[in-house]
């Protein structure tokens, strides 16, 4: 994938992200950090204590259970969202021109879901991959193999 001058690249999972801009150029890309935030989400056990519960049909006969909402999850979503809303923003003030995605599948789905249309038309790349935890230069070479 190439990379343009001055192009903006969101790393991103449920709880980390990174935006990066691009300081070099499409044959040589040098992603400089710009913006970097993680969220405290610690695991379901550890943010609830209740277990699922039951619910009744109306004439009190049958019983079903209840499915218990993933906080983790929600929280991951969540974050997926202000991260679309924080793209959004920096669009419509015209931070960039150019965007690459880079987040895990899920995650870059809960994305599309957010997008707004100044986003997603500045969208000139999209990566499947969890890259938040490696370091720029694995970054670099990850979008250029792609």
């Amino acid at each position: 994938m190439r990379i343009a001058h001055n192009a903006v690249v969101l790393v991103a999972d449920g709880r980390k992200l990174l935006f990066l801009r691009n300081e070099g150029d499409v044959d040589q890309p040098q992603l400089k950090v710009e913006h970097a935030e993680e969220q405290d989400n610690p695991a379901d056990r550890d943010q609830t204590t209740d277990a699922a519960g039951r619910a009744s049909s109306p004439q009190g006969h049958a019983q079903s259970s209840v499915g218990k909402a993933d906080a983790h999850q929600i929280e991951e979503d969540r974050f997926a969202a202000n991260a679309a809303d924080l793209l959004k923003r920096r669009a419509l003030a015209h931070d960039y021109e150019s965007l690459i995605v880079v987040a895990p599948p899920r995650t870059l789905g809960e994305l599309r879901k957010h997008y707004h249309k100044e986003v997603s038309d500045r969208i000139i790349g999209e990566l499947d991959k969890d890259l938040t935890g490696h370091p720029i230069s694995d970054i670099e070479k990850a979008l250029i193999a792609a």
